[in-house]
């Protein structure tokens, strides 16, 4: 799959706020390193950077041992038999021995071996229907992180802009308590802003580190990422369009597809194994006393009477019945997941307006309250109420362009593609 934005520490490391300690930068990653174009097998050489990528290999390495096993031929039978030795009478000791040597071979009718080789390549179908799932999963939850860390780290940002404000309006307000023009009331409530402001700084701060946690688990890297290089929520910024995703093309509906496939071969395996298999045997036996031998042959079919294999066929005949409703379930829900998924897209392109121009317009509000409140025109309670506008809007609109990044992540995946793979 093509590759998408970085994912490395930038070239300076970022001390996680709060500790005093610094990461050290972890290697480059593109988003994502680990998913790209799927190989035959389903998963590219560079599946081993994900524990859960690893995992997806390992199920297709046991398909394919597995189909391998299911074109192995029986083995045949040699015998070696002895009779009329170390007897009584005139068969004592071992002049009257009769010694036989023969090869037996089952034959399997009734198309059983290739019906398990059928049944085999459908299960390897499915590992790598599977294998790929887990892959568009990794995708998903990758791309996501990513955008969580990246919001993370600018709530931080506008936690520390909201306590510079915060602390130039508490400056502003000492001073004109000091000039005898505001009470001291109001350098208390200035200051209580401050510790407000402080607090979310905080909190913010903490998000981020388990923001950047969470992300470095995912990855599985060895050492702790701390910052974002590349703008994935820039990308919340262009063209509004809305992609057609085909429900049939859901790595989910896939997935069942080959389930009921694979299922489809277990019957026709199960089916087959009703059919009685022919075992034919040819030996050479010898015999002692005259000091000739003679040709044996045989042929051994088991006369099926009690066992005719009903019971696993209609066992395996109703798995298939299943695997048929789960996979008209598995469209159904590709279908209300797509329509769910554009519905949030499309509601998301006029949220983002929205926030933009109420963060303007608070913008400007806020100035225009602090020039009210510096000329001693507006009290310092209609400045506070202004801020925390502006903080909000600024909020809000972050999570606007978080929301459009995830409902665009989801159509990706449901499409079955590397979400944001053409940046």
């Amino acid at each position: 799959m093509r590759n998408c934005k970085r994912l490395r520490k930038a070239t300076s490391a970022v001390s996680p706020a709060g500790t005093g300690t610094r990461r050290s930068s972890p290697p480059t990653r593109t988003l994502p390193t680990t998913v790209r174009k799927p190989s035959p097998t389903g998963l590219s050489s560079a599946a081993n950077a994900a524990p859960r990528l690893k995992a997806a290999q390992a199920g297709i390495s046991q398909a394919e041992g597995l189909a391998r096993q299911a074109g192995a031929r029986l083995n045949p039978i040699v015998s070696i038999e002895s009779e009329n030795f170390s007897g009584n009478g005139p068969y004592k000791g071992t002049q009257l021995t009769e010694t036989m040597a023969s090869v037996g071979q089952t034959l399997e009718l009734g198309g059983k071996r290739s019906a398990r080789i059928n049944a085999g390549r459908a299960g390897v179908e499915l590992s790598r229907a599977r294998a790929r799932q887990t892959e568009g999963d990794f995708a998903f939850d990758l791309a996501e992180a990513y955008g969580a860390a990246e919001v993370a780290d600018l709530r931080v940002q506008l936690a520390t802009e909201a306590l510079s404000l915060a602390e130039d309006d508490a400056r502003v307000a000492h001073a004109l308590v000091k000039a005898g023009k505001e009470a001291d009331l109001r350098s208390l409530q200035a200051q209580t802003a401050i510790e407000t402001a402080r607090a979310e700084l905080g909190e913010a701060q903490a998000a981020r580190d388990t923001a950047f946690s969470k992300l470095t688990a995912i990855v599985d890297s060895p050492v702790a990422f701390s910052s974002i290089p590349d703008s994935l929520l820039a990308h919340a910024d262009t063209a509004e369009t809305i992609p057609v995703v085909d429900p049939l093309a859901s790595p989910a509906y896939l997935v069942a597809l080959a389930e009921r496939e694979e299922v489809a071969r277990r019957v026709k395996v199960e089916q087959t194994r009703a059919t009685p298999d022919v075992t034919l045997s040819l030996g050479v036996r010898k015999f002692q006393a005259d000091d000739a031998q003679a040709l044996v042959g045989g042929v051994s079919v088991p006369f099926p009477v009690f066992d005719r294999n009903k019971g696993n066929i209609a066992a395996v005949s109703s798995e298939l019945i299943a695997a048929e409703q789960n996979l008209n379930i598995a469209r159904l829900d590709a279908q209300a997941d797509i329509q769910s998924a554009s519905a949030r897209l499309k509601a998301s392109f006029a949220r983002i307006k929205s926030a933009q121009d109420s963060e303007r317009t608070a913008q400007e509000a806020y100035r225009l309250t602090r020039i009210g409140y510096e000329s001693g025109k507006l009290p310092l309670s209609e400045v506070l109420i202004a801020r925390r506008t502006l903080t909000e809007a600024r909020a809000q609109a972050l999570t606007a362009r978080q929301d459009r990044l995830n409902a665009e992540a989801e159509l990706a995946h449901l499409a079955g593609t590397t979400p944001f793979g053409d940046l």
